[in-house]
């Protein structure tokens, strides 16, 4: 019994590492996000400010026209790079983290198959079907998640072009 609660005990500490990388890579995603938008929010209101200061010295409504569209396209390319900064922080990160996952359900699955393995092998009834059976549930589930990663990737990749073309 000591062999086989060590086992669970190794894959048990193995999960908490991982989860512990993962609450890193998110706290520092965030980060990443928060900086971002702070930054972003200086600047539109640093130019806001110019911007005010310019159109009360305006001299003719064509002039402060020109000012106000001037302004709202600035702006607006600010906004747009910052969510595509902002897409690609989480396309970067979610690669990332889908990388990690793989390996963890890679590794993961491994090791429970194993010790499953060991601890059918102590029981009288061992039965090859089932561990077949739990061998491909677990392959499904990697495969399923790869897909679902690959998927989403492409849509952040996607979303990311759709903006830089909507700058040009």
């Amino acid at each position: 019994m000591a062999i086989k609660q060590e086992q669970f005990n190794e894959i048990q500490k193995k999960n908490f590492e991982a989860a512990m990388r993962l609450a890193q890579m998110s706290i520092e995603n965030s980060q990443r996000i928060m900086e971002l938008q702070v930054a972003t929010a200086k600047s539109l209101f640093e130019e806001g400010v110019q911007n005010a200061k310019a159109l009360s010295s305006a001299k003719d409504p064509k002039e402060v026209l020109e000012l106000r569209s001037q302004y709202t396209q600035s702006a607006t390319e600010k906004m747009l790079a910052c969510a595509r900064e902002m897409a690609e922080l989480a396309s970067r990160t979610q690669a990332e983290v889908g990388k990690l996952v793989g390996e963890q359900l890679s590794t993961g699955s491994k090791d429970v198959f194993e010790s499953m393995q060991k601890m059918f092998s102590g029981m009288p009834i061992t039965d090859q079907n089932a561990m077949s059976a739990i061998q491909n549930a677990m392959d499904t589930t990697r495969a399923a998640f790869e897909q679902m990663t690959r998927a989403s990737t492409e849509a952040f990749q996607l979303f990311t072009q759709q903006t830089g073309k909507g700058k040009k």
